[in-house]
């Protein structure tokens, strides 16, 4: 059968992550956490002291970043490799998710990820899940849905999220990160947040994780089955 890209962008904390994941193992296809990818430069970005002010040295650190995944058996999930060091756990503190959408906002660094996960994604069989992979990685995706949730939802998910990590934070904290989140992924220059004309919406605030994960499905066996009709129509 053939294989596609699926692209879920969104708002954070609306289910995104979760639901690809999901998606991907169900239809076999590859998953790309592109979320993870900027994670990661953030750290990095920290850790070396790199002025986000300055194209060079921002260019500079991005030729010494290499970041990849790999799959943990123990913990049945795809982890985050940064220059070969695992910083899955560090990536998801509130000091990166404070951060990274001021560090995705550098056209440097987005144009290097997005490169990046166009080459990740050149074969297909692939589910991205991010902000612009529908409208600047992968325009051309045969599915794509744009998932959203009320911020309080999102904010008490991400909530129960950190403290399953051990981490306990204020619910209007969180808050104020997402909306601070949602006005600088909106409104960026460089690919900013949106959905695309032939996006499919999905708001989560009521839904099952199963729920969505049947939503992106049921889309995708549509297309499919779409485009093997269309072949038999130009086949006969």
């Amino acid at each position: 059968m053939k294989k596609i890209v699926i692209a879920l962008d969104g708002h954070s904390s609306c289910g995104k992550s979760t639901t690809a994941k999901k998606v991907a193992a169900a239809l076999g296809y590859a998953y790309i956490d592109t979320g993870a990818m900027y994670r990661a430069v953030t750290l990095y970005m920290l850790r070396h002291h790199v002025a986000l002010t300055n194209p060079k040295e921002v260019c500079d650190a991005l030729d010494n970043i290499d970041i990849s995944f790999h799959y943990n058996p123990k913990t049945k999930r795809n982890e985050t490799y940064l220059n070969g060091l695992n910083v899955e756990d560090e990536i998801r503190k509130m000091y990166i998710s404070n951060q990274v959408s001021e560090v995705s906002v550098v056209p440097e660094v987005r144009h290097a990820m997005v490169a990046q996960q166009q080459k990740m994604g050149r074969k297909r069989g692939v589910v991205m899940d991010g902000r612009d992979i529908g409208t600047a990685v992968f325009p051309d995706a045969e599915v794509k849905v744009f998932m959203t949730a009320d911020v309080d939802t999102r904010a008490r998910r991400r909530q129960q999220e950190l403290l399953e990590k051990n981490q306990l934070v204020n619910l209007d904290e969180i808050r104020e990160n997402l909306q601070k989140r949602d006005h600088i992924d909106s409104t960026r220059k460089e690919s900013p947040l949106r959905r695309a004309e032939d996006a499919a919406l999905l708001d989560t605030s009521h839904m099952t994780i199963d729920e969505q994960v049947d939503f992106v499905i049921d889309k995708v066996t549509s297309k499919l089955l779409e485009e093997a009709h269309a072949v038999k129509k130009v086949e006969a």
